[in-house]
């Protein structure tokens, strides 16, 4: 999630145990007293998870095993602050697709001084690319689909000269362009020439963006929460706004997730704002664009402003739009290969802030897991279980979206809960679970339905333990083990305390964490990976031993590609001025390391540590003020694609080389990068 629209508000007020308790548990006086601080760490990391037990904690997990002889063939990069990309010698970076790019004939040239029509955002790239994936046709590593969100706008380099306001309201125009730039991106790209550029007017190209109608399915579908004036049965909604991270699916689909979308809508009647609205954190005096102002306008049509003021007006809910926002907070289901078919979002998988989905190991007579983060502090963990066992003649079937109806329709939602010792337990939210005061949670909440739409107010009554903003998850491809970024928390002070899995106050560095799971069991174990810190910082901070190679903050963006390699991207607010260490040192960047080929680690943890880190190793080094997010790569690893969002100054008018910097001032582009070897040659080895 990028800093620019970040909810900074804490809304979890509930009392549950913080991460960083649980760590302070963990570490006995006894223990303190005996080792210090590096004991009590040694404790509660030191085993590592090839130790580390599956659903009852007292197996055995298998090690990460990379690819034979795999290791990584760059040297770490030093730290970069100029207008352009960095990459390490002997690699070539050029930009693909960056905002306003035609994927039609519908839309005019992209326009450097910002005069583009909200027609031509509808048929171009939109802004601030995101998590991404490419679909390979028919297993090419030479062509194929990229699909790549757009998450927020950035209203000043959209328009000539910013957002405007006439007698209070928004000018319909403006509203309609900056609806078009949200949304995902669906690209077919092809290389020749050793260059990649997308294949204009390609039946496989299109947009979704926050104003396409969309499916409701699972258990929200069709209920009184989601009836509206454009859909009084409750199947359909339209759009999909703030699209950060991303999940791919077995079956060949992806998931975009609804991040900050909440902050779009307003409720003006404070006293009476529902809970579910409060938690989520709709405003009750404006929309972050004001969208809401433009309703009425002459041109509207079926409410398409209006529908962003949620304060009831009418005599019930298919004469307001106080349902219109029960419709977003969702993982939302995409054919890439099927240009007919319709986005469906998926509601059992949970309403909240989310930020990517990884699937765990499909397991042959087993359910399928996925694992979410709630990218807010404070907020939660999460694992959507499936019902259906997962049959592998389900990955090669044409009727994606019906295989995605069988998982990812029927199943239950768990939340997170981290003990001090190392294990964790997964809260289901069903009506009958027994929360911490030891009531049913269906007598807070009658119906899943209502659960659901108060998925974080349902986690508050479990029990789950709040984290420092969970954000991406990556599943390693052969153990299964499953990783996720805990961006920062600058708000976890000594009145809110720490824990195990949360252990430093003011953590304006942040964490990533892993653990062992197994979708059948409801137990799981758990270490921290790397603590992100600047190099020059106290040993109790930079507690990974990290140097001025591979020093970083804010990690947010993580993936693994197929061979084992561990991909790590920053959001360290290096455009809200630099006002961290590391953000002093270098702009946004990504990191790799091969968790398998790390030297084990004895002594005090984490899995990275003083004498490890240099395994892990800075690849890429992005342009001022932007965050480097997203991921994807081609089947021969030949070709990684990863985004620029909100640079400040790039790229440099009439060139697609990512590494030279702009000559002046140039409107900033969001964009794609395209990473190979010159020598055409695998990535990363």
């Amino acid at each position: 999630m990028s800093k620019s629209v970040s909810d900074k508000v804490v809304r979890n007020h509930a009392d549950n145990v913080p991460f960083s308790a649980i760590l302070q548990a963990r570490l006995s006086r006894r223990t303190v007293a005996r080792g210090g601080l590096s004991a009590a760490l040694a404790l509660l990391t030191g085993t590592g998870l090839a130790a580390c037990g599956g659903g009852d904690g007292q197996g055995n997990a298998p090690a990460p095993v990379p690819a034979p002889g795999l290791k990584l063939g760059f040297e770490s990069l030093p730290a970069s602050m100029t207008d352009a990309c960095v990459v390490p010698a002997g690699y070539l970076a050029h930009v693909l697709g960056p905002w306003g790019t035609p994927l039609n004939d519908n839309a005019a040239e992209w326009d450097k001084d910002g005069n583009n029509s909200s027609t031509d955002l509808l048929h171009s790239t939109g802004m601030h690319h995101d998590g991404m994936h490419y679909f390979a046709l028919e297993g090419s590593s030479t062509e194929g689909i990229l699909v790549v969100n757009h998450e927020y706008i950035d209203e000043q380099a959209l328009h000539p000269a910013g957002p405007t306001m006439v007698g209070g309201k928004r000018p319909a125009e403006e509203v309609r362009k900056e609806i078009n730039a949200h949304g995902v991106a669906v690209m077919h790209i092809r290389k020749s020439g050793g260059s990649w550029a997308i294949v204009k007017n390609s039946r496989y190209n299109r947009r979704f963006t926050s104003a396409t109608p969309m499916a409701l399915a699972g258990p929200v579908s069709g209920t009184d929460w989601v009836k509206t004036p454009f859909s009084p049965t409750g199947r359909q909604v339209r759009g999909t706004n703030n699209n950060c991270g991303n999940g791919t699916t077995p079956w060949g689909t992806y998931l975009t997730a609804e991040e900050n979308w909440a902050a779009c809508f307003v409720n003006t009647d404070k006293a009476n704002q529902p809970a579910h609205q409060k938690r989520v954190g709709v405003s009750t005096s404006k929309g972050r664009y004001q969208w809401e102002t433009a309703g009425g306008h002459g041109s509207e049509a079926q409410g398409e402003f209006a529908r962003f003021n949620v304060t009831p007006s009418g005599a019930d809910a298919l004469s307001d739009w106080r349902n219109e926002v029960n419709g977003f907070g969702y993982l939302v289901e995409i054919d890439p290969y099927d240009p007919g078919s319709i986005a469906t979002k998926r509601t059992a998988m949970g309403r909240f802030a989310h930020e990517g989905a990884a699937y765990g190991l499909p397991q042959a007579g087993k359910p399928l897991a996925f694992y979410t983060g709630d990218d807010s502090r404070f907020e939660y963990i999460y694992r959507y279980v499936s019902d259906a066992a997962w049959d592998a003649a389900d990955a090669r079937r044409t009727d994606r979206l019906a295989v995605g109806a069988k998982y990812l329709d029927k199943g239950t939602l768990y939340v997170a809960r981290f003990n001090d010792d190392g294990t964790g337990s997964w809260l289901p939210l069903t009506p009958d679970s027994v929360g911490k005061d030891g009531t049913r949670l269906g007598s807070r909440y009658a119906t899943l339905d209502e659960i659901l739409i108060n998925t974080r107010g349902a986690a508050d009554f479990m029990g789950a333990t709040p984290m420092d903003r969970p954000e991406w998850t990556a599943v390693h491809p052969t153990n299964g083990d499953v990783y996720l970024t805990l961006t920062n928390n600058s708000s976890r002070n000594a009145g809110t305390g720490t824990n195990a899995a949360n252990p430093r106050l003011n953590n304006v560095n942040g964490h990533i964490i892993r653990w062992h799971d197994d979708a059948g069991a409801n137990s799981f174990r758990w270490e921290i990976f790397v603590f992100g810190s600047d190099a020059a910082a106290a040993a109790d901070t930079n507690r990974s031993g990290l140097s001025a190679l591979n020093q970083l903050a804010s990690p947010d963006g993580i993936a693994f590609d197929a061979r084992g390699i561990l991909w790590i991207q920053t959001d360290n607010g290096i455009d809200g001025g630099r006002n961290n260490a590391v953000a002093r040192a270098t702009n946004d960047q990504m990191l790799a390391v091969i968790p398998g080929a790390l030297a084990e680690h004895k002594g005090p943890g984490p899995a990275i540590n003083a004498a490890n880190q240099g395994d892990l190793r800075r690849f890429f080094v992005g342009p001022n003020a932007a965050e480097i997010t997203g991921f994807a790569c081609t089947p021969d690893f030949k070709t990684i694609f990863l985004n620029v969002q909100h640079p400040g100054n790039w790229p440099a008018y009439g060139s697609s080389d990512a590494t030279l910097a702009p000559t002046g001032t140039v409107r900033p582009r969001a964009a794609t990068v395209v990473i190979q070897k010159a020598d055409g040659g695998a990535i990363g080895v």
